[in-house]
């Protein structure tokens, strides 16, 4: 197929998942840039209907754009792997291994990346060994100030700063409410930096570093999806010896995780210049808010480009 002939493309976007909102923005702006990019886009909700009909439709490609576990947990990837259709993004395996925060920065750590001190709790066993109980022994384990989330899921949603002690229980069950198993794990203070990264043909490259600094402090899921609650700089103001670390820890956690095409790494840079890993997404937002569109935007490219760049490369990679 030749580069001015379009693709036929399926974006998903919605699901049931608690960013379902988040998703449905991110996939109407993909489905405008491949517009755009001259490719016949439909844009599809994810549901009991969708498989069979891509079983017959037979896209040439399909775009997820779907946030939290149902696109992010690698089941979806697998099913339209088996179904043999052109998918952007990681394979499945790759996905879950991103999902899960406690697999990630376990991986990423042994490859080398500084990754903060943490205790990982499930539910179950936060009830079976008592809460008190537990909390006190977390308390005395690590001192200072804490940072509560979810092992799993994205926007910050149920994740909690933790600067009184008092506030742990509360933090705990807001975590709980998103996902089964908890990660307490000591605040690192410093610079937040998000650091997106696409790969066409078999290459990545990293974007330009887009440094995060939030009104209240906090890069919450208000600070994320609100304009104005947020100011964005990209390029960052990070010397340019801190950038190139931080561009090669973010590399370096995509490759560990065994990511492609496209993916965010989020990092805090301490004032040590070094830079700490916090997470990887497999689907990072791409609404008119989200870091890797601006970083898309601040490296001499345009979202159009980029996509059709993705979608390119996924139909040659399964021929």
């Amino acid at each position: 197929m030749s580069e001015s002939t379009g693709l036929s493309v399926v974006v998903l976007a919605g699901g049931i998942s608690h960013e379902r909102d988040v998703s449905l923005r991110s996939g109407r702006r993909v489905a405008d840039a491949l517009t755009q990019a001259g490719h016949r886009v439909e844009l599809r909700d994810p549901d009991a209907g969708l498989l069979p009909y891509l079983a017959e439709r037979r896209p040439d490609v399909v775009f997820p754009a779907l946030h939290g576990s149902s696109g992010e947990d690698g089941s979806l990837l697998e099913l339209l792997a088996a179904l043999g259709i052109p998918t952007v993004g990681s394979t499945g395996a790759a996905a879950r291994r991103a999902w899960s925060k406690p697999i990630a920065s376990s991986l990423v750590a042994q490859a080398g990346l500084s990754v903060p001190e943490s205790i990982v709790l499930s539910h179950e066993a936060f009830r079976e060994l008592g809460a008190s109980s537990v909390l006190r022994v977390v308390r005395a384990a690590m001192q200072g100030d804490l940072v509560v989330k979810p092992a799993s899921g994205g926007s910050a949603q149920g994740v909690s700063i933790v600067e009184d002690p008092t506030e742990l229980p509360r933090a705990m069950v807001e975590a709980f409410t998103y996902a089964e198993v908890a990660v307490v794990e000591r605040r690192i203070v410093g610079t937040e930096i998000a650091i997106g990264i696409v790969g066409t043909d078999g290459y990545a490259r990293a974007l330009t570093a887009v440094e995060i600094v939030p009104t209240n402090g906090v890069y919450s899921f208000q600070e994320r999806y609100n304009a104005g609650e947020t100011t964005f700089f990209a390029p960052s103001r990070l010397d340019d010896a801190t950038v190139v670390a931080a561009t090669d820890a973010a590399l370096l956690a995509h490759r560990t995780l065994g990511l492609r095409d496209i993916s965010r790494v989020d990092l805090i840079v301490d004032a040590h210049g070094t830079p700490w890993f916090l997470e990887a997404n497999v689907l990072p937002g791409l609404t008119e808010t989200s870091l890797l569109p601006l970083a898309i935007e601040a490296s001499d490219t345009d979202a159009a480009t980029v996509y059709d760049g993705l979608v390119r490369s996924a139909v040659a990679r399964a021929t």
